[in-house]
């Protein structure tokens, strides 16, 4: 046994309990609406936002590929959760890439402590694609503070620290902005009908401070971090997937009402009934196989950073991701759909919760347009094109200078 499937066995045993619970309460907490605050402390507890820190960090010295096990199952016990902690999962791999510095070695006892990042990357006001409404400058006293509104503020409201990408002086910089103080203002106001305990909100800064060291260029983000931030969805896809497989076999099972036009006197060995439930567990481990197949990439572009092969990795990581992206923001929903085939119509009573398989997916889905990213791989594929990376959404320019003009 190699050393990565020991670590990995060893995080297994020490978070099994833990998604246990959380599974056990999934349905009510969406029924309800109850954001899963306590689930998010207990995998804190247990070291969930440590395990790709290093061990003589304080961490538990997952690779990608381990990592994205986790990621898978504790996805198909809740897909919120793995998406709460996306970008906290991006941010610990900002410090890891980041040279030796004191600033790093801070926010490394930071994470072996336990505290969380937020992430408050996007708006949904009048600011130009591009380009931040909400900004960073400095008070009289030299004092630096941040005042706008940022939406999509996925997992922000569970943490101690908010990822936000803010306006300087026109340029794009990130502020790590302390998330209990008097000037920061989170609300549980995501109406999205999947993916509805996120905690993708609203976030609104005023007069909010932030480390004057907090506040860094955007272009000092390591490379690779949009197939990591993709990554976390496409585990999230995957875990949906094993859900689906998961309760359908256990429906399929228990199911003792059956048809006089059936194929078979039982449910469980009707064929038609069987070939279905082969197609989902086929489209399971496929997305499995997806996710760490772009793990793999993702932990090459880690492992050469810095060195000839750089460029080279991290084209392969995000062409991975994305290629992974447009296949299960097609099977996934689509199995999600195909699971009410085996049951009757009893399953798409409110009670079994079955409908939110499809519901997540679909927003998961949503995240980053796979039809763009099509387009790119295909530029790609024909042309030699290497895509842009690093994506933003806003008012459109052609609107802007329309309005101007009028």
């Amino acid at each position: 046994m190699g050393e990565q499937m020991r670590r990995l066995d060893a995080v297994r045993e020490r978070l099994r309990p833990v998604i246990a619970e959380i599974a056990a309460g999934t349905v009510a907490r969406e029924k309800d609406h109850e954001l899963p605050f306590a689930q998010v402390t207990a995998l804190r507890a247990a070291g969930f936002g440590r395990l790709r820190l290093p061990i003589e960090h304080g961490g538990f010295g997952l690779d990608w590929e381990s990592f994205a096990e986790v990621l898978i199952e504790l996805a198909a016990a809740d897909s919120n959760l793995p998406q709460i902690f996306r970008g906290h999962i991006a941010y610990v791999e900002h410090i890891l890439a980041a040279t030796p510095s004191e600033r790093r070695s801070r926010w490394l006892v930071r994470i072996a402590d336990g505290e969380l990042v937020g992430n408050a990357w996007s708006e949904n006001g009048a600011a130009t694609v591009g380009t931040n409404a909400t900004r960073v400058t400095r008070r009289p006293d030299g004092s630096w503070r941040v005042d706008g509104r940022k939406f999509y503020t996925t997992g922000s409201i569970f943490a101690e620290w908010i990822d936000a990408t803010v306006d300087l002086d026109g340029t794009t910089v990130t502020a790590l902005i302390r998330r209990h103080q008097d000037g920061v203002e989170i609300s549980d106001d995501w109406d999205g009908f999947g993916q509805p305990l996120t905690g993708t909100g609203t976030a609104v800064f005023t007069d909010a401070s932030v480390d004057e060291d907090d506040v860094e260029p955007f272009t000092s983000r390591f490379p690779f971090q949009t197939a990591v931030y993709q990554l976390t969805l496409l585990s999230v896809l995957a875990g949906i997937a094993a859900a689906i497989e998961r309760d359908t076999v256990a429906q399929v099972r228990a199911r003792t009402r059956t048809y006089s036009h059936g194929s078979a006197e039982r449910v469980a060995d009707d064929p038609q009934i069987l070939q279905i439930v082969g197609e989902l567990t086929a489209t399971s481990a496929t997305a499995r196989a997806l996710v760490l197949d772009v793990a793999r990439a993702v932990q090459h572009a880690a492992d050469v950073l810095g060195t000839p092969e750089t460029e080279d990795a991290v084209i392969a990581a995000e062409l991975r991701s994305a290629q992974a992206q447009i296949v299960l923001t097609d099977l996934v929903p689509r199995a999600a759909s195909r699971l009410f085939d085996t049951l009757g119509a009893s399953a798409v009573r409110s009670g079994t919760a079955l409908d939110r398989h499809w519901r997540n997916a679909r927003t998961v889905s949503s995240h980053n347009p796979w039809i763009f990213k099509a387009r790119q791989l295909g530029d790609h594929a024909v042309n030699g094109r290497t895509p842009e990376f690093v994506w933003s959404v806003g008012q459109a320019k052609v609107l802007e200078a329309s309005t101007a003009e009028h």
